[in-house]
């Protein structure tokens, strides 16, 4: 087991090499249904994510002190999936559990026509996150080989390129003190099917169905094999890939938690020295 799989008790097996896409991945190899390292059902998630949360929390705190003191890391967490596949529920659920200082989070949409006139990572670099803080990406540059990809809104060859273009991003950021954290949350076209029909079911879900999601769910096939090839091309040392089955929202929540404590845990932070005189200090306070 990893360190982190010695703080957190309910994991039975470490996930992590699981879920990591390596050599001779295939995606449609992937249960989407299955828990991987956890045994427990959902009943067993909510304490699970709880006791979690508090790790975490403890450590995001740990990891926003110490940029104070100088420390110039920071994290990258992407969260690329198919709709409906719970990356609302990772941001609000996972993430929520941070102070919100020290998180910086961005949803990308289509790109503006300004964004457009630029190179495709030129909006992505600017909402890169700070010294000390987590960035979270809710759809990330991936979109350019995903969806360009699917709906050939450019040339295979160009996209071609990004791939390249990516990996060589991605080790930029690593090289300058990032640990990138790629995941995919993985949903079966049944349980996507069934999630839109609750939105359509439920008055205060109908805020959350898109008619264009059933667009893009008629591409279904292509989005996999697009998918396959990104995390074939782009799963690197540097910024590896996991996939995360998301069947199950309590699992794939507990999963990207998981991945985020290892990342911290791997930091080995502590809390910053004073760079004052402690008993000094207390003393005029005393007097004050």
């Amino acid at each position: 087991m990893g360190a982190k799989a010695k703080i957190e008790k309910f994991w039975t097996v470490d996930p992590i090499d699981s879920l990591r896409v390596k050599p001779g991945f295939s995606l449609a190899d992937v249960d989407t249904s299955a828990t991987p390292g956890f045994d427990g059902k959902k009943k067993h998630s909510a304490e699970a994510l709880r006791k979690g949360a508090n790790i975490f929390r403890h450590q995001q705190e740990m990891f926003f002190a110490d940029s104070q003191d100088g420390d110039e890391r920071k994290v990258l967490l992407v969260l690329q999936a198919m709709d409906t596949s719970g990356k609302g529920g990772i941001v609000r659920h996972v993430v929520g559990a941070a102070d919100p200082q020290g998180i910086d989070h961005f949803a990308f949409k289509a790109p503006t026509k300004a964004e457009l006139s630029h190179d495709f990572l030129w909006r992505i670099r600017k909402q890169l996150p700070r010294a000390g803080r987590i960035g979270v990406f809710d759809r990330s540059h991936y979109e350019d080989v995903l969806i360009a990809r699917v709906r050939e809104l450019s040339p295979l060859e160009t996209i071609d390129q990004r791939y390249d273009e990516i990996n060589a991003f991605e080790q930029e950021l690593a090289d300058d003190g990032t640990t990138v954290i790629k995941v995919m949350l993985h949903i079966s076209s049944d349980e996507q099917k069934s999630r839109l029909a609750e939105r359509l079911d439920r008055p205060d879900k109908y805020w959350k169905y898109n008619p264009g999601d059933v667009d893009e769910r008629l591409h279904w096939p292509a989005y996999q094999e697009a998918y396959q090839v990104a995390l074939e091309r782009t799963s690197t040392k540097a910024a590896p890939w996991f996939v995360v089955p998301a069947d199950h929202k309590w699992y794939a929540r507990l999963a990207v938690q998981h991945l985020l404590i290892d990342a911290l845990t791997r930091m080995e932070l502590s809390w910053p020295e004073a760079d004052y005189d402690i008993k000094k200090e207390k003393a005029r306070l005393r007097a004050s």
